[in-house]
């Protein structure tokens, strides 16, 4: 083989080695490059509404990002409250305590889809009732929050739960400037036409209607409003059995009947019972219809 056949063929390997070495090494470190600078795809983070607690009153200003929660469907508070939410509640007692004539009206909210399976006239007020129960366990006085509930057709949710469905509103209450007419109008109304509950044989419990629950909120704003409210509950009873074992037990249902109007937003101390035992009875006791009529508590007035 001449010397210039050797030298063509070392050229040819040079060359084959060469692009052999560059695409194993080079576009190797090329692809790298390119997939080093690809973006990459993160998932986003799921973040909570914005819905912060205010409190903004003529004298106070508070706000936090975090808020009071509810299970869809539920009308109990989620716990433990976020600190920054207690700091707010503790700023308003102390607003409070020094501002007695202040009022707040706390409106709870739910949505048309959720169920209300509570005794209340709607979820949004067992809400708002929920959150002054709170509010009254951390110190503050039960008599300086009026409430009432409103159904919407949406509210923010993180998965089932409602964050903050509840505003508050301060108004300031001038005891010597009533509305005499519109709380005199209530008080007939509630009392021509009073809430009556009905007890089986031997028995204090009992199961509302919505006409009923509309009584108790009725009942209820008028305590709210008015300072000096007294609701009468007036237990009675049937016929049978002898009459100092009726007038007992028509006291324990004005008890209970007094319990469970305590629960539902009226205070206790607004309460008071009696008992007639079968003394007025509202129907003949000689059937099963009357005796059953005769069975019941009247809740008026006073």
């Amino acid at each position: 083989m001449s010397k210039k056949t050797l030298y063509l063929l070392g050229i040819a390997i040079t060359i084959i080695l060469g692009a052999f070495l560059y695409q194993k090494f080079c576009c190797n470190c090329c692809e790298k490059a390119i997939t080093d600078d690809t973006p990459k795809t993160v998932s986003p983070t799921v973040q909570e509404p914005d819905v912060p607690f205010k409190l903004n009153g003529q004298g106070l200003e508070y706000q936090t990002g975090d808020n009071l929660k509810f299970l869809k469907n539920s009308a109990k508070l989620i716990m433990p409250v976020s600190d920054s939410v207690t700091s707010g509640i503790d700023k308003l007692k102390v607003f409070l305590e020094a501002n007695p004539k202040q009022k707040i009206t706390i409106t709870g909210y739910a949505t048309s889809q959720e169920i209300n399976s509570t005794s209340f006239e709607n979820l949004g007020l067992a809400r708002a009732n929920e959150v002054r129960n709170y509010f009254v366990s951390k110190g503050l006085l039960e008599n300086q929050f009026l409430t009432k509930g409103e159904i919407i057709d949406k509210w923010k949710m993180n998965a089932d739960t409602l964050i903050g469905p509840a505003d508050y509103i301060f108004e300031t209450v001038d005891s010597t400037s009533t509305t005499n007419d519109e709380w005199s109008s209530l008080k007939e109304q509630i009392n021509a036409n009073p809430l009556i509950l009905y007890f089986n044989t031997n028995q204090s419990s009992l199961n509302l209607s919505d006409v009923e629950k509309k009584k108790v909120a009725d009942i209820a704003r008028y305590s709210e409003h008015v300072k000096d409210a007294v609701v009468i509950v007036v237990g009675h009873s049937d016929n049978v059995g002898n009459r100092d074992s009726n007038i007992a037990l028509a006291q324990k249902r004005a008890e209970f009947s007094k319990n469970y109007l305590s629960k539902n937003g009226i205070s206790a101390e607004k309460i008071a019972t009696e008992s007639k035992g079968p003394d007025e009875p509202i129907a003949d006791n000689q059937t099963a219809e009357g005796k059953a009529s005769n069975r019941r508590t009247v809740i008026t007035i006073k």
